[in-house]
């Protein structure tokens, strides 16, 4: 209680130093294009960029033009700001049905003592497939969450009846974080597989551009330990501090630990604290205090884990929310249960399916990789040099030059005619509005745009460890507004212009080469949570051959993102299989020698495929570094220099 006290005087202090500046963001919030001026120029021009992922006609303001208030810059960022966030009540009820969602993953916590007694309550939010966010002050030490239980759907339901609440123990044993000055707990829910999914869970998203001064806010609680209630956006953000959100909202005791959502549903912050402040009338005389998801999430990055809790951990980023009613039950003994929402990028992927063969046979509406896809920065295909032009696959469908690109969906190829693999491919990767979309059983196919003998198929394949490893990815271009567009996306990768020969022991074993994409997505200081990616084989003269195919010993790619401060960073890798593949022809036995991951230079790339990769080699962290001429293996995260 004394620790609660003193974050409250704590909060009251910081509202009272910053009452000067909070007024004066309200009084502009009442001016026509306000809202475009009422918060950091930077902070708006991400704003603005975040809602063109959910309103197509969106396009990004320059924060530069915004802070030098020219007229047009301000004028459109107000426009789009007063139109989607100053917006009447009159809302899609896609808005609703969001709200069931998110609220699904909220509950009530049950404080108790070491001899099971009911001591308070607070609330509590699944922010992964096992974790549950509250505040310090709700949970302040492992042993109070091992005492205390989470209760999900204390609610009424629909009809007006209340619905059976389902108790689940925590466990702190597994998972336990907690930090008084951020006031927030992370902690284990105990569950059996499987029996979480049905609530969801509300995905913690680091980047900015979530929440600006003007934009309402949406609070889930159970207020003083009632049943689960919502402040529904007739609340109001008016001050955004380094660590901490003030907003005006309803909430009572209880409402410790609720998540604060904006329109998006996406949760901007942690509620902790209401203080009294009588210079804002118009806020009925009380400021909310929020900590800042970005900054619950830079903790945690800080700090150090065993690789069991560190694993959990890093399902904050990776994992995807996946809500599955429980399968209605039939009578007698063949009840289902509920199916468990498997995190498929970092891990083994789901038992395939019966194929299906969906690739789209309309390859016109292909768009390809976007070289303006990193904000604020053109990342180019790579340039061929002269030498390998006519060793270019044409693309026979071509609109447009060159013609040797084959586009995809949000990724392109080209291909080595000759070697009849890719010469290099490139996939923009949208960590926001990535889908984990089942893995259903391989179905490949060749591309009708060049000829079938300009690209390796099955023949390759067969009765040998040989596996069609993919370049791209499958789950890289697999983001969209919609399922549907992820799908196509998927699908696209099962392309044999999108496939090497690697031995299965290569392509199959789980490596911090199959994590790079993801690793750098998800923890790395990256600007929006995008990255494109230039990946190939190196394609040597002197490449063994099987079966006709020279098999590549090598593979490069190249990471391009814009970091927090704005600037591009490029890192390039290169893997080996050669003792892998080595006697191949002639061994009745293969040699399964090890095959390390490394980081180079990006210069060493462009000199061992002779691409030309642009801007690139200049916005590799290893460029100005003396030590860059030997290669550093990459064992862990930590080994990347980014």
């Amino acid at each position: 209680m004394e620790e609660h006290a003193a974050q409250q005087k704590a909060v009251a202090a910081r509202a009272l130093k910053r009452a000067g500046e909070r007024l004066a963001r309200i009084a502009l919030l009442r001016t026509p294009g306000g809202i475009a001026q009422a918060d950091d120029p930077r902070r708006v021009a991400t704003r603005i960029d975040r809602l063109g992922r959910y309103y197509p006609d969106v396009r990004p303001v320059s924060p530069a033009a915004i802070a030098a208030g020219e007229p047009d810059a301000m004028t459109a960022a107000g426009a789009i700001l007063e139109r989607i966030i100053l917006t009447d009540d009159l809302l899609g009820v896609g808005y609703l049905e969001g709200g069931v969602r998110a609220a699904a993953a909220v509950g009530r916590v049950n404080i108790r003592d070491d001899r099971g007694r009911l001591t308070g309550y607070g609330t509590g939010s699944l922010v992964s497939p096992e974790l549950l966010l509250t505040n310090h002050h709700v949970l302040p030490d492992a042993a109070t969450a091992g005492f205390s239980v989470v209760e999900f759907d204390y609610q009424d339901g629909p009809d007006g009846l209340p619905r059976p609440v389902r108790a689940f123990g925590l466990d702190p044993d597994r998972f336990f974080a907690t930090d008084a000055d951020l006031d927030f707990a992370l902690v284990a829910v105990k569950a059996a597989d499987g029996e979480l999914a049905e609530f969801g869970f509300n995905r913690l998203i680091g980047t900015e551009g979530k929440a600006i001064v003007g934009d309402f806010v949406t609070i889930v609680q159970h207020p003083r330990g009632g049943k689960k209630q919502i402040a529904l956006r007739e609340n109001r953000i008016v001050d955004v501090l380094d660590r901490f959100l003030h907003y005006e909202t309803d909430t009572e005791p209880g409402s410790s630990g609720s998540p604060v959502f904006n329109d998006q549903w996406e949760v901007v912050a942690l509620h902790h604290a209401s203080v009294p402040a009588p210079d804002h009338a118009e806020l009925g005389s009380c400021l909310n205090e929020g900590i800042r998801v970005s900054r619950l999430l830079e903790f945690l990055r800080g700090k150090q884990f065993p690789a069991a809790q560190q694993a959990l951990l890093d399902r904050l980023s990776t994992a995807r929310p996946e809500r599955t009613a429980p399968a209605p039950q039939e009578p007698g003994p063949q009840a289902l249960t509920l199916t468990l929402p498997l995190d498929i990028r970092l891990r083994a992927e789901p038992a395939a399916a019966p194929a299906t063969g969906r690739i789209d046979p309309d390859y016109s509406n292909r768009e390809g990789y976007d070289p303006g896809f990193l904000p604020g920065h053109t990342v180019p295909l790579p340039t061929l040099p002269d030498a390998l032009v006519p060793l270019a696959a044409l693309n026979r469908q071509a609109t447009g030059e060159p013609k040797y690109v084959l586009p995809y969906h949000h990724f392109s190829v080209v291909m080595h005619r000759v070697r009849r693999l890719a010469m290099f491919t490139a996939v923009n990767i949208d960590g926001h509005t990535s889908r984990a979309l089942r893995r259903e059983a391989d179905h490949w196919s060749l591309d009708p745009r060049i000829d079938a003998g300009e690209q390796i198929g099955e023949e390759i394949y067969r009765a040998n460890p040989l596996d069609r490893g993919h370049l791209v990815r499958r789950l890289d271009p697999a983001w969209g507004p919609t399922e549907a567009i992820a799908q196509e996306a998927n699908d696209d990768t099962f392309h044999f212009t999108n496939c090497s020969p690697q031995h299965k022991d290569f392509n199959q074993n789980k490596t911090t080469w199959a994590g790079l994409e993801d690793y750098i997505l998800t923890n790395a200081d990256t600007f929006d949570l995008k990255v494109s990616v230039l990946t190939g084989p190196v394609l040597a003269e002197d490449d063994d051959r099987y079966r006709g195919v020279q098999l590549p010993r090598q593979f490069w790619k190249v990471v391009a993102m814009v970091k927090q401060n704005g600037k591009l960073s490029a890192t390039a890798y290169l893997l080996s299989q050669e003792e892998l593949i080595h006697g191949l022809e002639t061994a009745t036995e293969f040699d399964y020698g090890a095959y390390r991951t490394y980081q180079v230079p990006v210069r060493r790339i462009a000199e061992l495929t002779g691409l030309s990769l642009g801007e690139l080699p200049d916005a590799d962290p290893l460029a100005g570094l003396e030590s860059t001429s030997v290669a550093t293996e990459i064992r862990t995260p930590a080994d990347l220099v980014l």
